[in-house]
């Protein structure tokens, strides 16, 4: 018997061990990450993948280190990187230790090997104790919740929109990218162009990517982003529908649902009252007082005698009624009242008057 609880004693001891072990070894850094900068703005959690990335985070100007020699706390130093990507600051270390695009094994291996020199078999850990280096993304527009994102690894545009809580039914399906830094540690054969050229932003500043083809697995459409990158999601932008159709209302531009025959039909269709030979299309222009109007031929359009208007934000779409007293409108009001068994005819046919 005293065996036996002595074997579960020492059981327990050892699970207790790996249990703290394990919670040292995650640490702080396995909690949830802030997004930096402007006030309000979303707290992302960080996920297993993120903690992954925290292990092969490469280092920059302004993340800070504690470096500690143990038995020698002399020699223990806290600091951070400096601007020109260096530790210079070390205690008997004259040459500068590179920190800059390094992981801090790396640069435990060098300190390791500088104290070499002076100390028997060195034993030196190398903790990072602030990642300064990269800005938050930012993204924003037709988003459920724009934010701004730290980022301890390479990510893609589709796991950003993810963090964003996806795309909202506003989106118009472009998605631009602005770099606002350069690449700080670029990828082995990875060709960077710069952000400016003789003081003139470069067209690679400014991207536009597609979201179907996001969508599509596309990967052409899914590139990585950037610390201080902002991602905009654009938000289509409304034409108004007004006269007879049959649910008078704005209507939020796509791509591929931007033209008058495609507009008309998402509200509903024009209703049989409507003069859809006179559809009217008010658009105004860059400093004109006076909106320019159009005169489009919607029945022409429909039998594709003549090609469908590519319509612009902002414009008004008015589809007039056609005249009480015409025959046409006479005959229809006559035959619907007949054919639906009506006691009375309708108001305009009533007061049609024939003289003999």
């Amino acid at each position: 018997m005293k065996v036996r609880a002595y074997t579960i004693l020492l059981a327990a001891l050892f699970l207790a061990a790996a249990v703290s072990v394990q919670a040292q070894e995650q640490g702080p850094s396995s909690g949830g990450m802030q997004a930096g900068g402007a006030q309000g703005a979303a707290v992302v959690p960080a996920s297993t993948v993120d903690t992954q990335g925290i292990r092969r985070y490469l280092l920059g100007p302004g993340d800070t280190l504690d470096v500690r020699v143990f038995g020698q706390p002399d020699l223990n130093w806290q600091g951070e990187v400096e601007a020109d990507g260096n530790i210079t600051s070390l205690p008997f270390i004259d040459t500068p230790v590179r920190a800059q695009c390094r992981t801090d094994k790396e640069i435990q291996k060098d300190i390791i090997a500088a104290y070499s020199k002076f100390l028997r078999s060195p034993q030196i850990s190398v903790r990072v104790t602030g990642r300064n280096s990269r800005s938050p993304a930012t993204i924003y527009g037709a988003v459920a919740a724009p934010s701004r994102i730290m980022m301890m690894r390479p990510v893609r545009l589709n796991e950003l929109i993810v963090q964003s809580g996806g795309i909202t039914e506003r989106a118009n399906g472009d998605i631009q990218i602005l770099h606002m830094e350069p690449v700080m540690c670029p990828e082995p054969g990875e060709v960077v162009e710069p952000l400016e050229k003789d003081g003139v932003l470069s067209a690679s500043t400014l991207k536009v990517y597609k979201w179907e083809d996001l969508k599509l697995g596309k990967p052409e459409a899914n590139p990585l982003i950037r610390p201080g990158d902002i991602v905009t999601v654009m938000e289509s932008k409304p034409v108004y529908i007004t006269g007879s159709v049959a649910s008078p209302q704005p209507v939020l531009l796509k791509e591929g649902y931007n033209t008058l025959s495609r507009v008309l039909f998402m509200v509903g269709g024009v209703t049989p009252a409507a003069k859809s030979t006179d559809v009217r299309i008010y658009r105004s222009k860059p400093g004109v007082t006076d909106m320019e109007v159009t005169h489009v031929d919607y029945d022409a359009i429909k039998k594709r005698k003549k090609e469908d208007i590519v319509l612009q934000p902002y414009d008004i779409i008015e589809v007039p009624k056609a005249s009480d007293w015409s025959f046409t409108k006479l005959m229809q009001g006559l035959g619907k009242s007949v054919l639906g068994g009506a006691t009375s005819l309708p108001t305009y046919a009533l007061q049609y008057k024939v003289i003999y």
